[in-house]
């Protein structure tokens, strides 16, 4: 499904020359559960949004579905994003004025494609456990279950793939691990699944760990036993899974 072949990523020229990203090979198959993890400026968030055609490398080969992304048009791009895949940002980036059914049904607005839009809406909130709180405003939510409608809103146009940076950096232990529950469940489900974190043990949920340094992936290794995001959340003392 994706493939990488010597990607880099500059930004400037000359003396104020930054390489983000260098000499990157990477292949990802369908259904496929990675993490990437990296401190702060090692490249991650550089590399998935190079992923998620939000960015285009200035070097190399960079294939999705056999596709090569920088031959692709901005139409091209967009659709890729539209369709193939689903964006979760630490930020959640939901509209402040808009309900949580409204937010999740944005992209289909945007492609104009709205006709069931409510009724999907309503049936992603419920797959995130949220069905009870379509017509609640981000402020009336708490931050787990703001990114739980933020993951809601990046199913609605069915991608295959679900990118998500930091999905967990703004959470408290309980509701990051509610959020790779669910992340956990789309994985079993089919979707492939690629997330960029600073925490190994966000990272270990994940059945792939790749570690990017200084914009190079040092490590790629398999994870035999991930961590199960539901049991542990069951194991949380009851304080602390009602915060």
């Amino acid at each position: 499904m994706i493939e990488m072949q010597e990607i880099g990523r500059t930004y400037g020229q000359n003396d104020t020359l930054v390489r983000a990203l260098h000499d990157i090979n990477l292949r990802i198959d369908p259904g496929e559960s990675v993490a990437i993890v990296g401190a702060s400026g090692s490249g991650k968030t550089t590399l998935l949004n190079v992923l998620a055609c939000m960015d285009q490398p200035t070097s190399g080969r960079y294939l999705l579905d056999g596709v090569e992304v920088e031959t692709l048009s901005d139409d091209g791009l967009s659709a890729i994003r539209n369709s193939k895949v689903g964006l979760v940002f630490q930020s959640f980036n939901l509209l402040a004025r808009a309900t949580a059914r409204e937010n999740v049904e944005l992209p289909l607005l945007y492609a104009r494609d709205h006709g069931e839009g409510g009724q999907r809406a309503l049936e992603l909130l419920a797959r995130v456990g949220l069905a009870d709180r379509a017509r609640h405003l981000p402020s009336e939510l708490s931050g787990g279950q703001q990114q739980r409608v933020a993951i809601a809103r990046a199913l609605v146009m069915d991608p295959a793939i679900i990118l998500a940076d930091e999905p967990t950096g703004a959470l408290d232990t309980s509701s990051g691990l509610e959020v790779m529950a669910v992340f956990q469940r789309l994985n079993a489900e089919g979707r492939t699944v690629v997330l960029a974190t600073h925490d190994r043990a966000i990272a270990e949920h994940a059945r792939r760990i790749l570690t990017i340094q200084d914009g190079t992936i040092v490590s790629d290794e398999p994870v035999s036993d991930p961590r199960d995001a539901q049991r542990e959340l069951a194991a949380l003392p009851r304080e602390v899974q009602a915060q």
